[in-house]
């Protein structure tokens, strides 16, 4: 089994999510008292997520970057980013780490192509939504991403940073997404991507009218494929 690196804390919530189904994945597959070989950093999303709202790509990039040398260094031989929106750093962090770093979107790309859909509803952080990385990456796959109006964009950007990243699960939260995933059916999304490692906290894949994509439990499967292979 390949040692897998997490980099995290970007929330800590999420990171903590990756830990349960990386070591329930594993456990699975091979029986017995099996576990994942982890090596784990957790920043402070804090610092993540102020320059995150300022722009420092700067910052977060070296910070990214040198954390993936540190795994590297002990052992990690595979990288995974406990973040969709951190991704935007994956190409970054691979070439500075020199390690392969498992892509959510690639791996969420191929889920998705092997259902024959072509055109999914993209919920995340206002930064997956509006940004171009994640919908530029998904369409090299062949898959055209929706993404809810600015009202609905703002409204899941905070119900993650207001309430999911705290490990906050509100029923009306969870009732608006399903709105808005229904909302995004109506206007022809066949399927819907859980874009935000913490969305999988409030929605389940079957909960809305079209089936849900949760890319933290995609990224988790993939993964250790990877580290068995």
């Amino acid at each position: 089994m390949k040692t897998i690196g997490i980099l995290g804390g970007i929330s800590w919530q999420s990171t903590a999510s990756y830990y349960k189904l990386l070591n329930e994945e594993v456990g699975s597959r091979l029986g017995g008292h099996h576990c994942a070989d982890l090596r784990i950093w957790s920043g402070d999303f804090e610092d993540h997520h102020q320059a995150q709202k300022v722009g420092d790509h700067d910052w977060i990039s070296r910070t990214l970057c040198g954390a993936a040398r540190d795994l590297v260094a002990s052992g990690a031989e595979i990288l995974i980013i406990a973040s969709n929106t951190a991704h935007e750093y994956a190409d970054l962090i691979e070439a500075e780490a020199e390690r392969p770093v498992a892509h959510i979107v690639d791996v969420t790309a191929h889920r998705i192509k092997a259902t024959g859909m072509e055109n999914v509803l993209l919920l995340g952080t206002d930064f997956v939504m509006s940004g171009d990385f994640y919908r530029d990456r998904m369409a090299e796959s062949g898959i055209h991403c929706m993404v809810p109006d600015e009202g609905d964009r703002a409204e899941v950007h905070r119900i993650i940073f207001e309430e999911l990243v705290f490990g906050e699960i509100d029923d009306g939260s969870h009732r608006a997404l399903i709105e808005i995933i229904d909302a995004g059916a109506e206007e022809g999304a066949e399927g819907v991507i859980l874009g935000c490692t913490e969305l999988g906290l409030i929605l389940d894949e079957g909960d809305a009218r079209v089936p849900g994509f949760d890319t933290t439990r995609i990224h988790c499967q993939a993964v250790i494929d990877a580290a068995l292979n």
